[in-house]
This record gives structure tokens, sequence and C-alpha cells, in this order.
């Protein structure tokens, strides 16, 4: 099943047109403030009428402008997580998730409550009211209360940027389990390009009201015409296998016949992993450099070049099959002589690779 989304629609100055699919696993809506991302969400959800387009699920039409349909909220089969869990103070975990299963179909199905509870870990909870959760807990608390409606649909609102980089690690692998685990499509609203490459299934880049780009969440963030959140945000993902685990607490990544190493990933050798790699962390040389601490000089070949209005330049790269970018200096760009089509190298430092940033299938905390 998947989500067809088209609108149109106008805010004062703010013009909305955009199209796209949403298929099964999570959908990321990925832009600045103001792109259009929650207006899209809220469309969705039918907590906003535009002014013209279409929305279905499947063959399930949710609004149709040119036909007159418009499916009020609590017909849309829809389940919404938002940023801050918004769980009923008053009651306990397991009657906010009572709450949920109220709007199923099929009231009263203890299977399903029982397999929710046991994948979200929140069993011991269920006895405590909000107030007593730590940030993390309400937010899975909350995820259980959406997937207990049965929806066809999920909606998630950037669901963890009220919550620190704690609960933050805390919940990225339920949303991973999520994904992965259940056949409802997710539209999942986020500007920050670490759970756009560990999340994703696809990618819509969104810029002033349009879609500027979608596809796989390598293709997108990999794209230097395409950067969403600026260059200062741009970054790319990698699709890697784990090789090895060293002693010294590095995992040695395959990406396309290129070793990486990166801090110590939690995958048997044989897994396949997504690595996120900023831009800004990517150093450029045209001859292979030596004695010098970063682990990782990877051979790479220059795919494109994009020179900014700012000092700034993206530089697209080829390793291994990956793509790969790189932001460096105009006056780096013209010292080195930088064109399209050059094998140059890829500096990384290990380090530089932050744990939020690698991703597999189905990982759950330890």
């Amino acid at each position: 099943m998947s989500l067809t989304v088209e609108l149109s629609h106008r805010f004062g100055t703010f013009a909305l047109d955009a199209s796209f699919e949403a298929p099964q696993g999570v959908t990321v809506l990925f832009g600045r403030s103001g792109s259009g991302k929650t207006t899209i969400v809220n469309a969705v959800a039918g907590l906003l009428r535009p002014d013209a387009g279409r929305i279905a699920v499947g063959d399930r039409v949710l609004f149709d402008s040119a036909r007159r349909v418009w499916l009020p909220t609590h017909r849309r089969r829809l389940g919404y997580i938002f940023q801050d869990a918004r769980l009923f103070p008053h009651l306990t975990v397991r009657q906010n998730l009572a709450y949920g299963r109220w709007f199923a179909p099929n009231v009263g199905r203890s299977e399903d409550s029982a397999r929710v509870i046991e994948m979200l870990g929140i069993g011991a909870l269920l006895d405590r009211r909000p107030g007593a959760l730590s940030g993390g807990e309400r937010q899975r608390v909350a995820i259980g209360r959406a997937l207990l409606a049965q929806p066809q649909l999920i909606l998630a609102d950037e669901p963890l940027a009220a919550l620190d980089e704690a609960r933050k690690s805390e919940i990225l692998p339920y949303f991973e389990r999520l994904r992965d685990e259940t056949s409802v499509p997710i539209l999942y609203v986020s500007h920050s390009p670490a759970e756009v490459a560990r999340l994703a299934t696809s990618v819509v880049a969104l810029q002033d009201g349009r879609v500027a780009r979608q596809g796989s969440a390598t293709e997108v963030l990999g794209d230097p015409e395409v950067t969403p959140l600026g260059p200062g945000g741009a970054g790319a993902v990698l699709e890697t296998t784990v090789a090895t685990h060293h002693p010294d607490g590095l995992t040695e990544l395959q990406a396309g016949g290129v070793q990486l190493l990166v801090p110590q990933v939690q995958r048997p050798p044989g897994a396949r992993v997504r690595v996120h790699v900023e831009a800004q962390d990517v150093m450029l040389a045209i001859r292979r450099p030596e004695g010098i601490s970063a682990l990782n000089v990877l051979p790479a070949r220059i795919l494109a070049l994009r020179i900014g209005d700012g000092p700034g330049a993206l530089v697209q790269l080829d390793v291994g099959g990956n793509l790969l970018l790189a932001r460096v200096t105009r006056r780096s760009a013209t010292v080195l002589g930088l064109q399209t089509g050059q094998e140059v190298f890829a500096v990384l430092k290990a380090v530089s690779v932050a744990k939020d940033g690698i991703a597999g299938r189905g990982i759950l905390p330890h």
C-alpha cells in the first residue's frame, strides 16, 4: 500500500505545490523550516483543507478537490506521532494505549497489544503515568498508541525534535523496527540528515513549497544540486558491508571494494549498514597523502562540481560506486584545479563519523 499526495495551497505569500508517492516503509519529508513539510502532513491528517489536490492511501481517497471528497480526520485511519508525545497525563500508560485501541476497527485484540508492547519494550511501564516517564519512554508509548489504532498510514511530525541526543539514540532503533516489521506507510518529517540516512526508504526533498527531488537517501543526499538545508548541511550516505571488528574499537566497512574505518558498529560481519558522512568532514587531495592522522584515504573520481555564490563549493564524488560529497572553498577548488572526471583522494577522519549516522536493518538497543 502506498500514499499518493498532490497538493496546492497558499498561505499569504507562501505557495505549496507538491506531488509525490510514498511507498511502504518510511518516506521522509526533508527540508528547512518553512519549506512546507508540516503543511503537507497536516493536509494528509485532515487538519488542513488544501485549496486543491488529491490524497489517497492505496485505493482509498481521503481528499479530492475535483470530486469534492473530504474525509474528516477521525475517518482517515491515521496514527499521528507528534514532537511532544501528547499523552493524557491523568491516564496510565495502559490506559493511553487503550485509547489508541479504541479507534481500531477490531477493538480488543489482545494479541495486537501484546505484540506492540513487546516490540516497544514498554511492558514495565504500563502502570505508570506520563509524568513518571522519560522523554524517550513517552515517545515509545506514543508510538504504541498510534499503532494500536490499526492505522493505514502513520504520520510522524519531527518526533525526535524535542529530545536530547541520548533520548534520540534510544528512540531511533524503534522507528527502524517499525519500518522493518510493519507494512504501514510512514510519512516522517525531519530536518536532520542523520535521521534521514538511518530511517528513510525514500526521501522527498522540499524547497520553498516544492519537491526539489525524490528518491533514495543515497540519491537525494548525494546530489550537490539538492541541498534543502543549505551547503552547510550537505552530506551523503554510503551503502556499506561490515567486514570486521578491530580490538581498538574500530569497525572496518567495505563500500564497493573501498575500506572505511568508523567507530565500532554493533552489527555482525556481513551485515549491511548505511553511513552518513557530512560534506564538511571530507577533505580532498590530488595525491595520496602520507603521514596524517586521518585513517580513511579513499580513491575517488569527481562526478560534479557546484560552485556557490559564496566562498564554498560542493564536490560530488564516486567512491567505489557510492556517492560522497565534499565541501571545500572555491579557492581550494581553483588551486587544486578540480574538474569533472578527475581522480582524487577523499580524506575522512574515523571519529568524524557520528554513531547516530550509522544504521543497519532492525537494530535494537542492547
